[in-house]
C-alpha cells in the first residue's frame, strides 16, 4: 500500500510540472510573435524616415569617399639593368725570368719602384761568356786580316779558289759567333719589357738562376679591364660598346666604361662567357681587385610602367585600380593589364593602360571596383624603368 501511493504521488507530480512547462513554451510563443510585429512596423518607420530625408539630402547613406592618390600614366623609356661579378687584370702583369742560367750579380731595382722600359732590373754573372767574346774578337781579327790579304791575291789570280773560300768561311763564322755571344750576354741583362711598377722582387745577389725562374714583378696601369663570366642567359643582350657602371666596394668608387670584347664561346661546366670591360688609363686598381660591373640587357624606348606593388590578382587576371569619372562620382575602377619586365620596384605593361590615364597609388588595396574614391590633390609621377 505503501509503494502505491508513492508511485502516485510521483505521477501526479510531474502532471503538474508537465502542464507548467507547457504554459511557459506557450507564453514565449506569443512573445516572439509580438516581438516580430514590432520589428516590422519599426523597419516600415525606419524606411518611412530614411527615404523623407533622402528627398531632402541625396547624400544621405552613402558611404564616405575612400581617400586616393592618383598617379598619371605616361610613356617613357624603361630598362632594365644586371650585376655580375668580375675582377681586374692586366695584360701588362708579368712575371720576369732569365733565358739563361747562371749567378745573380745584381739586383737594381726594389719593391715599389718605378721603372721605364729598357731599364735594368737584374744581372747575371758574364765572366765566362766576356772572357769568349775577348777571344772571338781576337780570333776575328786574324780571320779578317787573312781573308783580306787572300782576297787581294785571289783578285791579282794569285793561289786557289779554295783558299780564297776557306779565308771567306772562317771570318764570316767568327763573325757570326761574336753576334751569338753577344746575344747571350744581352740574355744576363733582365730589362724592362715596358714601362711600369716593380711589384715584387724574387732575385737575391749570389743566388743561382735558372731557366723560368721567377725574379721580378712588374706591372703596369696602362692597360688594365675587368673580367666578368656571364651567364649564358644574356647571350645577344650584350654587345661590344655597350656602356656599364664598374663599381669598387673596397674604395667605394665608380666610374663609367664600355664592353671590350665578349667571348663566343661558352663554358660548360658553368654555362657562363667571358666579357671584357675596359678601363681608362691611370685607374687606380689594383690586379685581382673585385668589382661589380651593371650594364643594361633589356630596353624598350617606349612603354608604359607602373609601381609592381599596384598590380594585383584575381581570377581573371593581373588588374590595376584606374581613377574613373561617373556621373557626378569618382570611382575606383579595375584594369585588366598585360605585364612584361619588372626592374627596381617598376613593371613594365604592355597593354590595359593609355596616356593620360590616372592610376590609383597609395591607397589601391582599401578600394575595390566601382567604389567612391577622393583623389588627393598632390599627385606623384610614376617612376621611369
Amino acid at each position: 500500500m505503501k509503494n502505491i501511493l508513492l508511485l502516485l504521488s510521483l505521477v501526479l507530480l510531474a502532471a503538474a510540472c508537465g502542464q507548467n512547462d507547457a504554459n511557459t513554451l506557450e507564453a514565449k510563443k506569443k512573445e516572439l510573435e509580438k516581438v516580430k510585429t514590432d520589428l516590422a512596423e519599426l523597419k516600415s518607420k525606419i524606411s518611412q524616415l530614411e527615404n523623407e530625408i533622402r528627398a531632402e539630402d541625396p547624400t544621405f547613406g552613402k558611404a564616405a569617399a575612400i581617400k586616393v592618390e592618383a598617379l598619371p600614366v605616361s610613356e617613357a623609356a624603361f630598362e632594365r639593368f644586371t650585376e655580375v661579378r668580375g675582377s681586374a687584370e692586366s695584360r701588362r702583369n708579368v712575371t720576369i725570368s732569365s733565358q739563361m742560367g747562371g749567378e745573380i750579380q745584381r739586383v737594381h731595382v726594389r719593391e715599389g719602384q718605378t721603372v721605364t722600359k729598357g731599364q735594368v732590373l737584374v744581372s747575371l754573372n758574364a765572366d765566362v761568356l766576356q772572357s769568349t767574346l775577348a777571344e772571338l774578337k781576337t780570333s776575328y781579327e786574324l780571320a779578317k786580316t787573312t781573308f783580306e790579304r787572300q782576297e787581294k791575291l785571289w783578285n791579282q789570280k794569285i793561289g786557289t779558289e779554295m783558299q780564297y773560300l776557306q779565308a771567306k768561311n772562317q771570318k764570316e763564322s767568327t763573325e757570326k759567333r761574336i753576334a751569338a755571344t753577344e746575344a747571350q750576354l744581352d740574355q744576363l741583362i733582365l730589362r724592362a719589357p715596358f714601362s711600369g711598377t716593380v711589384d715584387k722582387v724574387e732575385a737575391r745577389e749570389g743566388q743561382l738562376a735558372s731557366p723560368g725562374f721567377p725574379l721580378v714583378r712588374l706591372l703596369s696601369a696602362s692597360d688594365l679591364y675587368i673580367s666578368a663570366d656571364v651567364s649564358d642567359d644574356f647571350i645577344g643582350k650584350i654587345k661590344a660598346g655597350d656602356k656599364v657602371k664598374v663599381f669598387f666596394p673596397g674604395p667605394d668608387t665608380e666610374i663609367s666604361s664600355y664592353v671590350a670584347s665578349v667571348g663566343q664561346v661558352i663554358n660548360p661546366e658553368n654555362r657562363t662567357f667571358p666579357v671584357e670591360i675596359k678601363l681608362p688609363d691611370g685607374a687606380k686598381v689594383q690586379p685581382n681587385q673585385i668589382a661589380a660591373v651593371t650594364f643594361r640587357d633589356y630596353v624598350n624606348p617606349r612603354t608604359i610602367a607602373v609601381p609592381t606593388k599596384l598590380i594585383q590578382r584575381d581570377s581573371q587576371g593581373q588588374f590595376v585600380y584606374v581613377v574613373e569619372k561617373k556621373e557626378n562620382e569618382t570611382v575606383a575602377r579595375k584594369a585588366y593589364v598585360q605585364t612584361g619586365v619588372s626592374y627596381n620596384g617598376n613593371t613594365e605593361v604592355l597593354s590595359g593602360l593609355t596616356n593620360g590615364q590616372l592610376l590609383v597609388g597609395a591607397g589601391s588595396r582599401e578600394v575595390a571596383d566601382g567604389v567612391e574614391i577622393q583623389v588627393s590633390e598632390s599627385t606623384t609621377p610614376i617612376a621611369k624603368g
